[in-house]
């Protein structure tokens, strides 16, 4: 389904008018389309059902706790990166028997967390790693699930702060450097080798490189079948790309099936996925009011009270990002959709043919459901924006919008 769409040229979040939400709840505003997150979920799943996966919805695209409810409700896991994912997982009522705990700096007190709430297994991202799980799971008297991260050098065609699996990249190991890794496990005690996880990017609109680095992990795979008579799982990450300009060609979920489903399939093993920005990035906005426009001899700056610390992905990734009027008029402006925030980089949208607004209209910024809210920060002492769940006709505050309160508290 298309979560946001026109209606007599009124911009609607499913059956309700985005103008109503503005008005109702305030700007800035996240608001989310919680039909469209269980039809992605839905999409993946049916497509994925020969192989029937794991799939856990990797929390860090977008961690509030009613998007992590919405998935669970449709029999997701979770894919977690810190102590304080695995917090919001079991808060949201999260299985840990169906959380995996991805990423390279662990700290002993998020290692024995995981441990004593029995999450399905770590990814390792080296051999020191693994020694600290031990150590920890000796120390708690239980044993540590691992599956080490291998970097299986493909390019993935994204942005270069989005590819993880490439060698130059901080994440994983090498093939031969992650056979040596599970012999040397294979002699710890307080660990059980369960499986192997690769993850090669994010934001990966070719079906191709996916099929590349399974290939590559294959023969691996089957070596460690064969050696540890627990190893069972094959983590394939996730990196599927959504449709964030109007010629993104995004691959469907069958074409992921075709390209890797065949080779997961005469591995025999439990496969597990990790999608995010699949799942949320297109269900959601973050909606603005214009404050002021602003013009120069080259471009007119059209100012909001959004801004870079509300999605930092123009600013950090020159990421693209279309603009809608809420309400829609005639005409257009070439400049920049810019912030109140004291930095040159402050912009949501850059050198772009923009709506024509007035002071006061308002503005939603698309695809912003994933690594938006996420990332946003109080930079400015700026409270960050309200999240709204839509589901129909009806709507809901899923987080307070933070107050000038907010800010100093805790602060001495």
């Amino acid at each position: 389904m298309e979560a946001f769409g026109y209606r007599e040229g009124e911009l609607f979040a499913e059956g309700t008018a985005v103008r109503d939400l503005a008005d109702r709840y305030g700007t800035p505003l996240y608001v989310y389309s919680r039909n469209h997150l269980r039809q992605r979920y839905r999409a993946l799943a049916d497509a994925m059902a020969a192989i029937q996966p794991l799939i856990c919805y990797s929390v860090k695209a977008n961690s509030n706790g009613a998007v992590i409810r919405t998935f669970l409700e449709e029999g997701a896991g979770l894919d977690i990166v810190s102590g304080g994912e695995l917090y919001r997982a079991r808060r949201a009522g999260a299985d840990p028997a169906r959380v995996v705990f991805a990423g390279v700096g662990k700290t002993r007190a998020e290692i024995e967390y995981a441990l004593r709430e029995g999450i399905l297994f770590f990814t390792v991202e080296s051999e020191a790693e693994a020694a600290r799980i031990a150590a920890c799971a000796r120390g708690l008297n239980t044993t540590g699930r691992i599956a080490f991260r291998v970097n299986p050098d493909v390019d993935p065609s994204t942005h270069t702060y989005m590819t993880t699996g490439k060698k130059e990249n901080k994440f994983g190991l090498d093939l031969e450097r992650t056979r040596r890794a599970y012999e040397t496990a294979a002699g710890l005690d307080g660990l059980e080798i369960v499986g192997l996880h690769m993850h090669i990017g994010s934001q990966i609109l070719d079906v191709r490189p996916f099929a590349a680095a399974l290939e590559k992990v294959a023969g691996l795979c089957r070596e460690l079948r064969e050696a540890y008579p627990a190893f069972r799982y094959l983590d394939l990450g996730g990196g599927l790309g959504i449709r964030y300009r109007p010629d993104d060609a995004p691959p469907e979920p069958a074409a992921f099936a075709r390209a890797v489903g065949p080779a997961v399939h005469a591995l025999g093993l439990s496969v597990v996925m990790e999608p995010g920005r699949f799942l949320t990035g297109n269900a959601g906005l973050l909606v603005c009011r214009v404050q002021y426009i602003k013009e120069n001899a080259l471009k007119t700056f059209v100012v909001t009270d959004a801004a870079m610390n509300d999605l930092i992905r123009p600013s950090l990734y020159e990421a693209h990002h279309e603009i809608l009027p809420v309400t829609r008029r005639e005409g257009t402006v070439y400049g920049d959709l810019v912030g109140p925030v004291c930095e040159s980089g402050d912009f949501l949208a850059r050198e772009r043919e923009l709506p024509r607004v007035a002071e006061g209209d308002l503005l939603a910024v698309g695809s912003a459901g994933a690594y938006g809210f996420t990332m946003a920060s109080t930079y400015n002492s700026r409270p960050r924006p309200a999240e709204v769940m839509v589901d129909g006709e009806e709507s809901w505050v899923v987080r307070d919008r933070e107050t000038w309160e907010d800010l100093v508290r805790g602060e001495r």
